[in-house]
């Protein structure tokens, strides 16, 4: 079932959870995804990168996720991920995406909120919500920045932007940490008092699981995972044996260890059995 972002975070809302949110490349990793949410009755969240967008690939990858959801027993949404600019945002909306994130975070506040609620406009019109993001969530590699998104700002961009989802600095980065992260959940838990939006968590990947409970439980109701699910993907395509030669034979375990992934981050997560 085909779901947009409004509709499926507010799902978690409701149920006190944070739905999973998967970033996806091929048929492959799609087929994982979907299959540990059948599999374990939970909604997801499938998204693509902004490269993937102005790239030409998700003209192949979209109809696939598309798909995927028309089939599926249980609620979907198909999402932009740190869209970089009104180009990427147009190819998604004309892909069918049901979610789409503009990420204007490098920029000062009033620039953010400025080129943000542009793109909460247009997709107004076509009854897609908006997901942001206050305080710029860096590189894992470049190291954790004690920097988080301030309460009073928090609020004004949700009220200037219009924005349903709100991606916040607590403490993640994306990639892989050096050191496992200690996020800043009374932060969390103050920015969720203070603004309407949906709070959103990137840098999943390598957060302790209790750590993401702590953080579900302060108001997270949308986690990104990326980094480790490619990983995960590309250990086990290497391993595979090249003498088998059929792709699809081939595929079949690699697609496996990402529904393994999956499943794995949606029992963390709490939205096992939420469909």
């Amino acid at each position: 079932m085909l779901y947009n972002l409004k509709q499926i975070l507010t799902l978690a809302e409701e149920g006190g959870y944070a739905v999973p949110a998967f970033n996806v490349y091929n048929v492959e990793t799609v087929m994982g995804v979907i299959q540990a949410a059948e599999e374990a009755r939970s909604p997801v969240i499938m998204q693509l990168y902004s490269r993937l967008v102005t790239n030409g690939n998700s003209d192949y990858v979209c109809p696939v996720v598309l798909e995927a959801a028309k089939r599926a027993s249980v609620p979907v949404c198909m999402h932009l991920d740190h869209g970089s600019g009104e180009e990427a945002v147009t190819i998604a909306l004309r892909n069918g995406m049901t979610g789409i994130m503009i990420d204007h975070s490098t920029l000062d506040i009033e620039e953010n909120i400025a080129l943000t609620k542009k793109v909460v406009d247009t997709c107004n019109l076509v009854n897609v919500q908006v997901e942001g993001e206050l305080g710029h969530i860096g590189k894992a590699a470049d190291g954790l920045s004690s920097a988080f998104t301030e309460v009073d700002d928090a609020k004004r961009f949700v009220e200037e932007t219009g924005v349903s989802a709100l991606a916040v600095q607590v403490g993640t980065a994306h990639g892989h940490y050096k050191q496992a992260p200690v996020l800043a959940i009374e932060r969390i838990k103050e920015i969720k008092e203070s603004c309407g939006a949906f709070l959103v968590l990137h840098g999943g990947s390598g957060v302790p699981d209790d750590q993401i409970k702590m953080a579900v439980k302060a108001g997270i109701r949308k986690m990104n995972f990326s980094t480790d699910l490619c990983c995960t993907f590309i250990e086990s395509v290497q391993k595979q044996d090249p003498s088998k030669i059929a792709i699809d034979i081939i595929m079949k375990e690699p697609i496996e260890k990402v529904k393994e992934f999956c499943l794995s981050k949606i029992d963390v997560l709490g939205s096992r059995g939420k469909a």
